[in-house]
């Protein structure tokens, strides 16, 4: 095996892990990596949602079998996410995502500490049912736009509010499903089928990662999640925000 395939596996694997059990980061971590080795931005975001279609799947059904998933919720949600997401698919054809990217770093910093806040303090729990087609649309549009965001912005958005962040991370990894199609049809509509090695290597370490992801979303208690939820955003924000100011 080509050992550039093996490099992506090791990246499919381990961004899988990290998506499946704290319900973002996959496309955000696999598009890093890509940027930094020279990847223009619409052939990473292309390669890394078309290997996503694969990976979201096994994740999403892995998070239904193991009882992580509010079917209202999903219901909710992947309408207006693949409105968005075929959206900023298509204007990522056309203009540099670069330039909204501080933005969506420090919307999600903000998203960062709200969570930890309440992770820390013994904020009981609420089902949230508003505003839920407007956050849905600004999911899948930054998803597209940066190659990556539909978990940060959604699951960040919705724990933040106090929903359940079990099922909210469940419940997102089966909508980024549908999300994630709309989003490579798009692409491959416009700029065609990109890439192979890299969303060879993107499935195969995905799927390999996505129901032991889903396993360990199940163990882990909420709070604990939340911690790691809020952590992770805030780091991952900082360096969107200090790669876009480069």
């Amino acid at each position: 095996m080509d050992q550039t395939v093996i490099v992506f596996i090791i990246v499919g694997f381990i961004a899988q892990m990290i998506d499946g059990a704290l319900g973002m980061a996959y496309g955000v971590s696999s598009t890093t990596f890509l940027l930094s080795i020279g990847i223009p931005p619409v052939a990473a975001s292309a390669s890394v949602h078309t290997a996503e279609i694969f990976v979201s799947g096994i994740s999403g059904l892995s998070h239904l079998r193991f009882g992580n998933v509010d079917r209202k919720l999903f219901k909710r949600l992947f309408i207006p996410g693949i409105i968005g997401g075929v959206i900023g698919a298509y204007i990522l054809t056309t203009v540099p995502g670069k330039t909204i990217k501080p933005f969506i770093g420090i919307y999600l910093f903000i998203m960062g500490l709200v969570i930890l806040r309440k992770a820390l303090k013994r904020i009981k729990e609420k089902r949230v049912e508003t505003k839920l087609f407007p956050l849905g649309v600004v999911g899948g549009f930054f998803d597209a736009i940066g190659g990556g965001g539909w978990g940060p912005v959604v699951t960040s958005t919705l724990v933040a509010r106090g929903n359940n962040a079990r099922l909210t991370i469940g419940s997102v990894n089966l909508t980024e499903f549908f999300v994630t199609v709309a989003e490579a049809a798009t692409f491959f509509a416009i700029i065609g089928l990109v890439k192979w090695q890299i969303i060879v290597g993107l499935i195969t370490g995905g799927v390999l990662a996505a129901p032991l992801a889903a396993y360990v979303c199940k163990r882990l208690p909420s709070r604990a999640l939340m911690i790691i939820i809020g952590t992770l955003i805030m780091t991952l924000s900082i360096r969107t925000i200090y790669l876009a100011l480069l």
